[in-house]
C-alpha cells in the first residue's frame, strides 16, 4: 500500500485535478466534513456545494470549489470526484463566497421549482372541479337516460 493518494477531480468536459502525490483529501458530504488518508476504506458518497482541500507531498494546501459532485475512495489510494462544476484557487474564503453563492442558487431554484408545482397543482385541481361541476356532460353521465340530449 502506498502512502500517497491520487486524486482525481472531473467535470463532463475537463480533468481540474490529476494530483499523484496527495497525502490527504478533506471533503464534506451531508453528514459533516471528514477526511481520508492513505489506506482508507472503500467509500461512495454525494457531496453538496462544498470546498475540497487536499495536502500534497510538498506541504502545499490546494483548494477547490464544486457545485456537488460524487466521490469514491478505491483501494485505499485512489480518490476520484465527479462534480458538474469545479473551481480549482489559493484563495479559500473567494472559494468558500462562491460555494456559498452556489448553495443560494440551488436554493433559490428549488423554491422556484416547488412554487411551479404548486401552481401546476392548483391547475389540475381547478380543472378536475370544472369537469366535476354538477349538470356538465361528462360528470352525471351515469344518471343520463341512454339517447337522451343534454
Amino acid at each position: 500500500m502506498s502512502d500517497m493518494l491520487q486524486l482525481t477531480i472531473t467535470t463532463p468536459t475537463a480533468v481540474l485535478v490529476s494530483e499523484a502525490n496527495a497525502y490527504a483529501v478533506r471533503a464534506e458530504d451531508e453528514s459533516g466534513s471528514f477526511g481520508v488518508l492513505p489506506g482508507h476504506t472503500d467509500l461512495l458518497t454525494v457531496l453538496p456545494a462544498s470546498v475540497i482541500r487536499w495536502h500534497s507531498r510538498d506541504g502545499a494546501t490546494h483548494y477547490c470549489a464544486l457545485r456537488g459532485g460524487l466521490m469514491t475512495v478505491e483501494n485505499g489510494r485512489h480518490v476520484a470526484i465527479a462534480c458538474r462544476q469545479g473551481t480549482i484557487g489559493d484563495d479559500l474564503a473567494k472559494l468558500e463566497a462562491e460555494v456559498e453563492a452556489m448553495r443560494a442558487a440551488e436554493t433559490d431554484a428549488e423554491c422556484q421549482m416547488r412554487v411551479e408545482q404548486m401552481r401546476l397543482h392548483a391547475r389540475a385541481v381547478r380543472e378536475l372541479m370544472r369537469y366535476l361541476r354538477p349538470g356538465r356532460m361528462g360528470a352525471n353521465d351515469a344518471s343520463m337516460p341512454m339517447g337522451a340530449a343534454p
